[in-house]
């Protein structure tokens, strides 16, 4: 009966040792994967980061991954590494822009993969889950919205009384 008692338990120890192995060799081939034509994120951003990465602009912006990136035809694939859509650089462009209000202004700073830490600024600032961002007029609240046609169709507002 001692026996059976050490080969369950030698049995447990070796099931764990390899489990532990395993998941450090996922996570080292997560951090070793290299990307395609980053123009913009870290050379060495982990494959979990880029997933968050795009999470958070396809969220924002209420778009798939198609939206920037391209399919190849030949593989019948999306290929994330191809630049044949305009969208893809405006992106790149805005993640610029963001970086650079969110260092100029809100002093954000970076992480060891150069990341921004902590954004004042981000893509749902602007897009609020819609592809293109309305630009819209602020309504002033003494005077109401603002009319609407050619200046000479306006009729002058007389501020409320107080």
């Amino acid at each position: 009966m001692l026996l059976g008692k050490k080969f369950i338990v030698t049995l447990g120890l070796l099931s764990s040792v390899i489990f532990v192995t395993t998941t450090a060799m996922k996570q080292g081939a997560d951090e070793v994967k290299k990307f395609k034509n980053l123009k913009v994120l870290p050379k060495n951003i982990s494959e979990k980061q880029l997933d968050a990465v795009m999470d958070n602009w396809s969220l924002s912006l209420g778009v798939r991954c198609g939206f920037c990136h391209a399919r190849n035809e030949e593989t019948k694939r999306t290929d994330f590494a191809l630049d044949t859509k305009p969208e893809k650089e405006m992106a790149r462009q805005m993640f610029r822009m963001t970086a650079n209000i969110n260092k100029k202004y809100f002093k954000a700073g970076k992480d060891s993969l150069g990341m921004v830490m902590e954004m004042g600024v981000n893509c749902n600032t602007c897009h609020k889950g819609g592809a293109h961002p309305e630009v819209k007029a602020p309504e002033n609240p003494r005077r109401g919205p603002r009319p609407q046609g050619p200046p000479s169709a306006q009729q002058p507002t007389t501020p409320p009384a107080q």
